[in-house]
């Protein structure tokens, strides 16, 4: 999908041939995204697409071998991962990134520091860090994890682990959220209300998603791309995706596997 100059603007982040070389193998081809402000935006595709290559690119993880990437009307191509998180562009990870030992509040409470310019002073009292107290409290309650605020992480289940994640996230105020397989090894009780966390995150901001459940992509998702050996196979609704021969065949099933 392409964007002209004229509606450039209606778009939080674009990638424009966007490429990552390993040696001689191309892990991610001369790829195209437009990501819509206040979307709901899914990268899908089946294992070796190169999504996760993709999410490390936008991030700025690793470095694109070509292509160029904008992030509300900035360049970032070249700039490191710090600073586009510092923009407003944070990425979270398939594998939950809490700090097992510290407390719920104590995890989301690091990401405030980190926000507010704090990070490395972790020697300091704990009344100089109390005013964030309030703050990550608010974020815990807005993720349903309110009554779990004093539990370690380690003691959280699989789900509310990943609630926690998204508050981590949610605390440094991102413009542009990026989530790597938010349901990942989840239960079905664990689905849904992730999926509602989502999609109340989403509200004032934009999020793009990695996800192998196709079933939350098609109820939470309002844009699709398909990306298949490292390259755009199509792009539309969940019904235009989930109709289309190639991406049927991509996923080596029928409609109803879609």
């Amino acid at each position: 999908m392409t964007s002209t100059s004229d509606d450039l603007a209606d778009y939080a982040l674009t990638a424009r041939g966007l490429t990552k070389q390993f040696g001689g193998f191309a892990a991610v081809n001369n790829v195209d995204l437009s990501i819509r402000r206040g979307s709901i935006h899914a990268l899908i595709g089946p294992n070796g697409a190169g999504k996760t290559t993709c999410f490390n690119l936008l991030t700025k993880t690793l470095a694109p071998t070509r292509g160029t990437i904008i992030f509300e009307g900035r360049n970032i191509t070249n700039l490191r991962a710090a600073d586009v998180a510092r923009l407003g562009l944070v990425r979270s990870f398939q594998i939950s990134a809490t700090f097992a030992h510290l407390t719920a509040l104590e995890n989301v409470r690091v990401a405030l520091q980190s926000q507010y310019g704090k990070s490395f002073q972790f020697w300091r009292s704990l009344d100089a860090v109390a005013p964030l107290n309030r703050r990550a409290e608010e974020l815990l309650e807005r993720v349903g994890l309110a009554n779990a605020r004093h539990l370690a992480a380690s003691d959280l289940s699989y789900g509310k682990k990943r609630a926690l994640e998204i508050a981590t996230t949610l605390a440094l105020e991102p413009q542009v959220m990026l989530l790597d397989e938010p349901t990942a090894g989840m239960g079905h009780e664990d689905i849904e209300p992730i999926t509602d966390l989502i999609r109340e995150a989403a509200q004032g901001r934009t999020i793009l998603i990695v996800e192998h459940n196709l079933s939350v992509v098609s109820t939470l998702c309002d844009r699709i791309t398909v990306l298949q050996h490292g390259e755009l196979l199509t792009e539309g609704t969940y019904r235009e995706v989930s109709s289309n021969p190639d991406v049927i065949s991509a996923y080596m099933g029928g409609v109803d596997e879609l």
